[in-house]
């Protein structure tokens, strides 16, 4: 089952980078639409699956496909964050649950994610722009955009949860 879902959850990388990005960056000039699709998608397949590896996958196999169909090289900094954020969510046991400690930690996880992506696109894929610049602005951005993942996704799971989607996957 958690195979299926992985799959699905690819998928949905793939559909979000090829959309919410370029429109992110013809409506504001910005990324934070591009960092919304990624944190989204990878807390989704999070607390979906709860296991290691599974937001690791949906960012890399999501990469390369979406590199496949034209996408921009620069979203292999986004599959690298999906690896901090994988080994980054041990913190929580790769479980996101509406408690106190694991809504704080998720945050945290995102937020450095959403940073580091920043920052290597910024640093390797900006021209004419400074470290100091990626270190600050550009990486702030990136931020931004996870805090939007997490101002969306974060009630979308609440919602779930209180719906008892995780016994209709057979988790109870």
């Amino acid at each position: 089952m958690d195979v299926a879902l992985t799959g699905v959850f690819c998928a949905l990388w793939v559909v979000l980078n090829l959309t919410l990005g370029p429109l992110s960056f013809q409506l504001l000039a910005l990324p934070v639409l591009h960092d919304f699709g990624v944190f989204f998608t990878l807390l989704l397949v999070a607390w979906v699956t709860g296991r290691f590896g599974t937001s690791f996958m949906a960012g890399v196999i999501g990469s390369i496909f979406a590199i496949l169909l034209d996408g921009p090289a620069l979203i292999i900094c986004f599959a690298a964050s999906a690896v901090v954020f994988d080994l980054l969510m041990s913190v929580n046991h790769h479980r996101i649950r509406i408690t106190g400690y694991s809504l704080v930690t998720t945050a945290i996880v995102t937020l450095v994610s959403a940073y580091f992506a920043g920052v290597l696109i910024g640093v390797f894929f900006t021209a004419n722009e400074t470290v100091f610049w990626a270190l600050t602005i550009w990486g702030g951005w990136h931020a931004a955009g996870g805090v939007l993942a997490l101002v969306i996704t974060l009630p979308l799971i609440a919602a779930l949860e209180k719906a008892n989607v995780r016994k209709i996957l057979g988790e109870a």
